[in-house]
């Protein structure tokens, strides 16, 4: 039964049964037979099928929610007896959002100091795909907005505020200002992240109030790119002086961060994961950790947004 309702999480999460048979390691027949005996056991049909996965009908949402629950506590089972039996171990899995990318390694490193037999996986993905991930127990834990759209059933802990900056070359005229309009930063030359990430549609919001469009030269879903284009000095973004930091786009002298006002305004970023208790033992040593960071006033996404952590 467990395997079974682990191939309906897969397919909530990859919306394709291949892709679905995959990341269970089986074959799609033996994912397809799995969900078809299911589907006995109920009695009632869970997923809408054609020529490719159409969705779920409204008994098998209600079976998924179930599946999240009870999935959810037998991996928490056998997380525990592990955990007694070798100490904690296994892998960590963290789904972060772009402009996060900076904070994980505080994160992780702390974490590994105190848990030595644990590996990590880090992804990075829109704010959207870190809650979906999270729901269907494809990650451990997110890094992700905790203020700015609706976050689910999950429990969070604060990490720090968000504040934006235009990045620009110095010899610029931008770059030789103390602070810079957001109608100001609009227009000049710039790459931004993907309309779907969570980040842009924020600046998008800021640049509507100050009167101004975001009509980016470049767009990407990837801050690397970003990075690059803006390391020629040719390009500016608008992104938190923190990732600029982690990035080395700034500290050399040739790129700066300026800060943007009109309005001024924060985000919180913060750690989430299914909310249920018990936690898996890997996702509440996590909470404990950053917890104790956070306390500690040890967490910081940079050195320009020291004063933004939470505390």
């Amino acid at each position: 039964m467990i395997d079974r309702l682990e191939f309906l999480l897969a397919l909530s999460r990859e919306h394709h049964f291949g892709r679905a048979a995959q990341s269970c390691g089986v074959s799609q027949p033996t994912l397809s037979a799995g969900i078809k005996a299911l589907e006995d056991t109920m009695g009632a049909m869970l997923v809408e099928r054609g020529s490719r996965f159409r969705g779920f009908t409204p008994e098998g949402l209600r079976v998924l929610d179930w599946a999240r629950r009870i999935v959810g506590d037998a991996r928490a089972m056998r997380q525990e007896i592990d955990a007694l039996k070798r100490g904690l171990s296994g892998t960590l899995r963290i789904a972060v959002i772009p402009t996060a990318l900076g904070i994980t390694p505080q994160l992780t490193t702390a974490f590994r100091a105190r848990n030595p037999d644990v590996r990590f996986s880090i992804r990075t993905c829109t704010s959207t795909e870190v809650l979906k991930l999270v729901d269907d127990l494809a990650v451990e834990a997110g890094v992700t907005y905790l203020d700015n759209e609706p976050l689910g059933r999950v429990g969070t802990v604060p990490l720090y505020r968000e504040r934006y900056h235009l990045i620009t070359a110095t010899d610029s005229p931008a770059g030789r200002l103390a602070a810079i309009t957001w109608a100001d930063a609009a227009r000049l030359p710039l790459c931004l992240l993907t309309p779907d990430m969570q980040n842009r549609r924020i600046i998008d919001r800021m640049l509507k109030a100050a009167d101004a469009d975001a009509a980016p030269v470049l767009e990407s879903n990837s801050v690397s790119v970003l990075s690059a284009h803006v390391r020629t000095t040719g390009w500016s973004t608008i992104m938190p002086a923190g990732l600029a930091g982690a990035l080395g786009l700034v500290g050399d002298g040739r790129i700066g961060a300026i800060p943007l006002t009109g309005p001024d305004m924060s985000h919180e970023v913060g750690l989430v994961a299914p909310h249920r208790e018990p936690m898996m033992p890997l996702t509440a040593a996590l909470f404990t950790e950053v917890r104790r960071l956070v306390a500690a006033g040890r967490l910081s996404p940079g050195v320009s947004d020291r004063d933004d952590r939470k505390s």
